[in-house]
């Protein structure tokens, strides 16, 4: 999965339904720091992987960014205790995370064989996904706006990919797997987030990520060299740590408000192509990114609208109480 820690900026992290905890203060500046740090997390995680692969395999760089995920994400048990882990839904949990350690190692594959910047892009068509999944799996109402953002998208997507030309790649294709793959993770998020806290979302998806990525990359096994740990153990910070300060950005601000800030993800890894590995950003990346991104930006903004109606709806049919 390109971004097994990203989440899809369309999907809304709700808070848990089964044990109501009090809504926090709208606290917009902070939400969009949070917001901006974790895409510069994801990020750099993009370019440490990219570093590790001069040695080492894709799935066992995958492995171990998820050992070192869960070492990084155990604090959480600090703060809220072995509770954490209790659950209902264990076997929901698993089918998850067995789907996002495909949308992960397709992903993590993509970030090593395509260049930065055309793997990232590609993978923001995550969003295009979940809302067609959500029509399917949640039963969402989709209406003509969004399906037309949804197919500009799409064109933005065979811009990038540009089928039936000379410098057509399937490799290209690899990433759109891994953002179809994410798409049903980020739903289940949708589903999990009722009744289920953020943070045991995290933790529990981070510690079954490890015994799941550890067969394939049994597979090709090598020891990494001493200059290779550093870029390993980083993988797993930076994924982890962005996963954390989207969950808590999420909590504090509106998701269109938010959208627009993920997408700082991009020109750091532009930059980091173009100076560390001698890629410069194509024009027709540049421009299908470009298109995919307002796409994006106009479902997030959407969705949100459309929630904010429903809310105010859900309010005005509460039964007053006599006076």
């Amino acid at each position: 999965m390109l971004r097994p820690s990203m989440p899809s900026p369309a999907v809304i992290v709700e808070t848990p339904r089964a044990q109501p905890l009090a809504a926090p203060a709208a606290q917009p500046l902070k939400a969009a720091l949070l917001m901006a740090v974790s895409a510069l997390f994801f990020g750099c995680m993009a370019i440490v992987i990219r570093l590790a692969s001069k040695q080492l395999h894709t799935f066992e760089i995958a492995f171990f960014r998820n050992l070192f995920g869960a070492v990084f994400a155990a604090p959480l048990l600090l703060r809220h205790g072995w509770g954490l882990l209790r659950t209902d839904k264990f076997s929901f949990y698993l089918m998850r995370c067995v789907i996002g350690i495909g949308s992960m190692l397709a992903g993590f594959w993509a970030i090593v064989h395509l260049p930065l910047a055309q793997a990232i892009s590609l993978s923001y068509s995550t969003p295009l996904f979940v809302t067609i999944g959500a029509v399917f799996f949640l039963g969402e109402i989709v209406r003509i706006r969004r399906w037309s953002a949804v197919l500009v998208g799409f064109m933005g997507v065979l811009i990038i990919v540009r089928p039936g030309a000379d410098t057509f790649s399937a490799a290209s294709l690899v990433p759109l797997i891994a953002a179809s793959l994410s798409a049903t993770t980020a739903i289940s998020i949708k589903y999990l987030s009722r009744t289920e806290r953020a943070d045991a979302i995290v933790l529990m998806t981070t510690l079954l990520w490890v015994p799941l990525s550890l067969p394939t990359a049994v597979m090709v096994w090598q020891w990494p060299q001493p200059h290779i740990w550093p870029w390993v153990i980083l993988a797993g910070l930076f994924g982890t740590s962005g996963h954390m300060f989207w969950t808590r950005a999420l909590k504090l601000g509106d998701v269109s408000m938010l959208t627009p800030i993920t997408y700082l993800q991009l020109p750091v890894v532009a930059l980091a192509g173009w100076t560390l590995f001698d890629e410069p950003l194509d024009h027709y990346t540049a421009l299908g990114a470009a298109i995919i991104i307002v796409s994006n930006v106009y479902i997030a903004q959407r969705e949100a609208r459309l929630a904010r109606q429903k809310a105010r709806v859900v309010v005005a049919a509460e039964p007053t109480e006599p006076t």
